[in-house]
This record gives structure tokens, C-alpha cells and sequence, in this order.
């Protein structure tokens, strides 16, 4: 145990004992040595708190959020404090976050039961004691596997419930626990049996239904996800809670309408429900029809300003601009002090993008620099191991590992996989290629992502080996096998062209595992100028899968290690991979068109050009972006924030001056 431990248990003690004045100057003690200690910080709030300091409490907790924004014990905290000085509503709002980041926390459900009670809610009151009655119900062992798993403790998280569930092998909560770890670490296929295995068990269960319907989706067994959700909502066909799930199922399987039938039918039972009217205008954004998604993200702030991810879905359109009124009302709402942790973040975005309209250059950066920072925090991303997996992969990637083992994968030719850093011009390159006839533009697809996970697992449970080296371990037979699995599960996406697209810009860290299971796949590496493609990645807000991108030194180190790993894949694999600049597209539209139709045998075509034209769902931020034609306005868009990016240049290094990238 380390000595800063030791010192806490000790404090702990005197806590208990009611010496908060001790415990304090044992606690300062700590931080001027730790300052950052989030224990430490939590178990001071916890002290002023009971001497009745409750501002410092706030003031404290409000800083242990930023450093552990998705720990469910400091919120609870912060409901106490609220609580005790008379602030109630304030306690429910709290509260009710505390326990959506760990469901275990019976103080928290106890304390929302008194006050539901007290302000003559009892259907909110009865809600919350049926909550401590199912975790009294539940298995300690349980209970603290739901604690672990909200602390971040997977690996202690899951040992305890597998040992748990040898001894009673049908528990369906622990089933389910045990398929959140397998989600949480990436081990799909055992999440999706699990859950599979508990709906059998229990078909009543609607908990169990619906993360069973998340961890086929999370497979991209979307038309199965479907049939479930359709199932649930069978059962009652008015449950709000079951429309709107079926309606996320139809998006996955492209079929806007009846989603956007079924957003509606939600909406009227809940009227003007901020998440749904959000959820309604991502519909219409995907579609093209801009103006009603606008519309629809102006309904849920205006029923509910504080509603983060509207905000920051309008500037996420890109093309759209805030009023001073909207700046305004923003600006307000991050004064909030019991403002969501995710709010913040996607106001904080919003925010930076309003004042880089406004060319406030100084402002924006500071939103910018902020969100970035919150975000940074929650994450778990080391550079300095995603540089050493690569450099393992050069190693093993040699042109004899791929000549040694060209009889096996699987023959298709129809995949065209577009690869890079995210804001380097992926979604104009597939949108070029898409408006093609013989071409099928999907999205971003995980099922390359989802292989490696799988073969890391493999890699995991024989504790000697890591991903690469499975790779070299890896038969014909199995090369064959996952590539006519890629084939047959993004068969779905597809409308029936010769072609398809799969431009997941992660994929380029994989390029080895495409060409052992699908040595015939096109590959095109779209490439931007470091500095436009960082800043304009620091910039967005991506939904998951980009943690590198929370700071200008990860992304310049992860834009500086791309490189150099793209280097290896051409000169390991000649003549594999087509090399796209995107300043090279707009100057020359219709010699990179031509350039990318006969990398991927197709014959020229003029829609290709008129690509802005073309009618098809596009999910990524550049959706409205690439619906216009060509333009060279943000080429130069990170320019005027230069003075910022002394991090980015310095982690960049030799990458600054290797552009144009030949």
C-alpha cells in the first residue's frame, strides 16, 4: 500500500471519529504535495461539509469533478452539501447523476427518496425506493461489482464476478454486469452471449433486453438489434422508452423514415423532450434537410437551455452561426454550477466555434482549450504505447511476412477502405467515390476495429503474446474466415453496387490485418497539412474512438506516428495504396477524381465531380460540408490561431516540414 494511502486511511479514521480539524491539516498536508489527488480533495469536502463550510465544499468538489468528471461518489457529495444547506433541488440534480455513474450508491437513493417525499412526489419517491429495494435484493458481491465497474476497476471488477457467477451460474444480473465489463474491454462476442443467455432466462426482463439490443448494435448486427427493439416494442407499443429505442434501431439500418415516424409518436407523449427533438434532428441531418434539423435542435435548447449537445449539434453543422442572443444564453449556462459534466463539454465546443466565427480568435481558443480539457480528463490515452504498438508492427510487417502468406484471405474485391486522420478529407473522398453508380458509400465501420479487439483478447487470455503477434500466428483457414465475415456482416450497409466504402480513418493502424484477410481490397490514404488536419481534429468533438485528439501534443504525436507508419504500409506494400492530398483535390478536382477511379478500376464518370449533388445519408460532421461544391476556404482555417500552437508544432516535429507529403 503506498504511503499516501496509508496517510488517507489514517485520515479516514479521524473522520469517523468526528476530528475534522485534524483531518484537515493532515489532508492540506497531502495537497501541497499532491494537489491533484482527487481522494484527498473529496474526503476535504467531505470535512467542511460537516463543519458546515459548505461553499469550500462546493468549491472543492467542483474541482474533483474536473479530475474525475464520471465519479459517482463525488456527486453524491455534492447532493449532501446541497442537502444540508437547504439547496434541494439542486441535491435531486445531483443525486440523480451520482447515481447514473454508479447505480450502487444507496445513500444517494435514500437521500432522493426523503426529498421526493417531503416535496409530495411520491411516484418520483416510490421510483427511488424501488431502487433500494432491488440493490438490498441483490448479492453484496454484486453490489460491489456494480461500485468497481463505475470506479473504472474492470480487471477487479470482472475476477470478482466471474467467481461470483461459479457459484450461481444463472444470476442474470450478474450475466449482465458481467457482459457491461465485456462491453467496457472490448469482448463483444462474450457481452452478446451472455445477454443472449439472460434474455432466454428472463424474456421479461426490459433492463436486460435493452443492453442485449446495445451489445448487438455495438456488433453491427443491426438488422438483429431491430428485431429485438421491435420486439420490446410489441409489448407495449405506446412506451416511450420503447419507440424511441426502436427509432435509434431504424437509423442504424438506414431507414430515416420510420425513425423519424417514431421520434414523432415519442414526442407526443413527451412533448418537447430535449434528447428526443435532438435525436429527431440528427435524423434530418443525416438526410440532408438542414433546415428542420436546425429547427429541431432550436426546440430542445429552447425547452431546455441547458442542454448541451443541441447547442453544440448546431455547430457541428458547420455552416451554421450563432446569434449574440445564443452566445449569450451559452455563456450562462457554464456558470452553472450543477451544469452536467458532458453539458459543459459540448457547450464549452459550441462556444469555441461561436467566437471562431465572430474571428474572437483569443476567446475561442480558450473554449476550445477548455472542452479539450475536460474531456482529456476522463481519458485513459498514452501516446507513448500507441508509438511502441506501431513500431512492433513495422517490425513484423516485413514484404516476406506478406509474400510468405499471399495464399491466404479471402478474394473479394469490392471493399475500398479510405484511411487517415480524422478531418483530413475522408467524407469528401467517399462522397467523390459514392456518387459513382457502380459505388456504395456506407459510414464508418468497426468491423475492422472490432477484429483487433478480438485478436488482443486472444493475445489477453494467453498472457505472452500481444495483437502483432498474433497476427504472425494466424492460419490461412482463419485469414479466409474473417475476411468472407467482413464480406458477409457489412453486406447490410450496402444497396447492391459492385463497390463499397469503409472509411473508419482508424483502419490505417490495421492496414496489415486488411491485407492478410483481404489481400484485394482498394486502400486510399487521404492526407491533409498537419497543422489544418490537428487543429481542425482539437476542434471536434467526436462522439468515441479519437482520444488522442483532447490535446494539441497527443494529436501532433499520433499525426508525426501516422506518418511514419503510413511510410512503412507503402513501402512494404507498393503500389497498394493511393496517396490523396486534399489541398491536391481542391486545386485539382478533376485529376485527383480520375487519379482515385483508376486506383479502384472504375471507369470516369461525371457525377464524380458533381459530387455536392449527390442525394445520401452522411453521418460524419462533414455531412453539410460536402454537400456544397468545392471550396478553399479551410485550408488556412488554423492560421489565425498560430499563436496557440507552439504544443502542436514542437509534437509535430520533422512532420512540419514534410508537406507536401511525397
Amino acid at each position: 500500500m503506498s504511503k499516501i494511502n496509508l496517510s488517507l486511511d489514517n485520515i479516514k479514521t479521524k473522520i469517523v471519529a468526528k476530528n475534522f480539524d485534524e483531518a484537515l491539516e493532515d489532508l492540506d498536508r497531502l495537497l501541497d504535495s499532491h494537489p491533484d489527488d482527487v481522494d484527498s480533495i473529496y474526503m476535504s469536502a467531505v470535512c467542511r461539509r460537516y463543519k458546515g463550510e459548505f461553499e469550500e465544499a462546493l468549491r472543492l468538489l467542483a474541482k474533483a469533478k474536473l479530475l474525475s468528471p464520471e465519479n459517482g461518489r463525488i456527486y453524491q457529495e455534492e447532493g449532501h452539501v446541497f442537502r444540508d444547506s437547504g439547496f434541494h433541488d439542486n441535491a435531486l440534480i445531483a443525486y440523480g447523476r451520482a447515481c447514473r455513474f454508479n447505480p450502487a450508491l444507496v445513500s444517494s437513493w435514500q437521500s432522493q427518496a426523503k426529498i421526493y417525499n417531503d416535496k409530495g412526489m411520491p411516484h418520483a419517491r416510490d421510483q427511488a425506493q424501488t431502487q433500494i429495494k432491488r440493490l438490498t435484493k441483490l448479492a453484496p458481491q454484486l453490489v460491489a461489482v456494480t461500485d468497481l465497474i463505475a470506479q473504472g476497476k474492470l480487471i477487479k471488477a470482472e475476477h470478482l464476478c466471474r467467481h461470483y457467477m461459479q457459484k450461481v451460474p444463472r444470476d442474470v444480473e450478474g450475466m449482465r454486469l458481467l457482459a457491461n465489463i465485456g462491453l467496457r474491454l472490448g469482448v463483444l462476442d462474450d457481452a452478446e452471449f451472455l445477454l443472449e443467455s439472460a434474455v432466454m432466462i428472463e424474456p421479461e426482463n426490459v433492463q436486460i433486453h435493452i443492453d442485449y439490443i446495445q451489445a448487438l448494435r455495438k456488433r453491427q448486427k443491426f438488422s438483429q438489434a431491430l428485431d429485438q427493439a421491435k420486439l420490446l416494442l410489441e409489448r407495449s407499443e405506446t412506451n416511450p422508452q420503447f419507440q424511441s429505442l426502436f427509432a435509434i434501431e431504424c437509423m442504424q439500418n438506414g431507414d430515416y423514415p420510420t425513425a423519424l415516424e417514431m421520434f414523432e409518436k415519442v414526442l407526443n407523449s413527451l412533448p418537447n423532450d430535449p434528447i428526443t427533438l435532438t435525436s429527431r434532428g440528427h435524423v434530418l441531418k443525416t438526410t440532408g434537410n438542414y433546415s428542420s434539423a436546425v429547427s429541431s435542435y432550436h426546440q430542445a435548447v429552447e425547452n431546455n437551455t441547458e442542454h448541451g449537445e443541441a447547442w453544440y449539434s448546431l455547430s457541428n453543422l458547420k455552416v451554421y452561426s450563432f446569434n449574440e442572443q445564443e452566445i449569450e444564453i451559452m455563456k450562462s449556462q457554464i456558470e452553472k454550477v450543477t451544469l452536467s459534466h458532458m453539458d459543459r463539454v459540448y457547450l464549452l465546443f459550441a462556444l469555441g466555434k461561436a467566437f471562431e466565427d465572430r474571428k474572437e480568435f483569443d476567446r475561442s481558443f480558450s473554449y476550445y482549450e477548455e472542452g479539450n480539457s475536460l474531456k482529456k480528463a476522463q481519458s485513459r490515452y498514452n501516446a507513448e504505447n500507441i508509438s511502441a504498438e506501431f513500431s512492433a508492427q513495422k517490425k513484423l510487417c516485413t514484404p516476406y511476412f506478406f509474400s510468405s502468406r499471399s495464399d491466404g484471405g479471402h478474394p473479394a474485391t469490392d471493399p475500398i477502405f479510405i484511411v487517415g486522420l480524422p478531418r483530413a478529407g475522408s467524407t469528401l473522398l467517399e462522397q467523390i467515390l459514392s456518387s459513382h453508380p457502380q459505388v456504395d458509400g456506407t459510414f464508418e465501420l468497426p468491423n475492422i476495429l472490432s477484429l483487433s479487439q478480438q485478436l488482443r483478447r486472444r493475445g489477453r487470455e494467453s498472457k505472452t503474446l500481444d495483437y502483432w503477434q498474433i497476427l504472425d500466428q494466424l492460419s490461412n483457414t482463419e485469414l479466409a474466415t474473417f475476411g468472407k465475415n467482413y464480406i458477409a456482416d457489412t453486406l447490410l450497409h450496402r444497396k447492391g453496387a459492385k463497390f463499397f466504402i469503409d472509411k473508419m480513418p482508424n483502419n490505417f493502424r490495421h492496414i496489415g490485418l486488411i491485407q492478410l484477410i483481404l489481400p484485394n481490397a482498394k486502400i486510399i490514404d487521404a492526407r491533409r497539412h498537419p497543422m489544418a488536419c490537428c487543429f481542425s481534429g482539437y476542434k471536434q468533438l467526436f462522439a468515441e474512438g479519437q482520444e488522442f485528439s483532447y490535446s494539441l501534443v497527443d494529436i501532433g504525436t499520433y499525426y508525426r506516428d501516422y506518418l511514419d507508419l503510413m511510410g512503412h504500409w507503402h513501402r512494404v506494400l507498393p503500389g497498394k495504396i493511393l496517396k490523396v492530398q486534399y489541398e491536391e483535390v481542391v486545386s485539382d478536382l478533376d485529376g485527383q477524381v480520375r487519379r482515385l477511379l483508376e486506383h479502384c478500376g472504375l471507369p470516369f464518370d461525371e457525377r464524380c465531380l458533381n459530387f455536392h449533388a449527390t442525394n445520401r445519408s452522411v453521418r460524419t460532421p462533414s455531412s453539410e460540408q460536402v454537400r456544397q461544391p468545392i471550396y478553399d476556404t479551410g485550408l488556412e482555417s488554423w492560421r489565425p490561431f498560430d499563436n496557440f500552437l507552439g504544443p502542436l508544432k514542437n509534437a509535430l516535429g520533422s512532420a512540419m516540414n514534410r508537406y507536401p507529403l511525397n
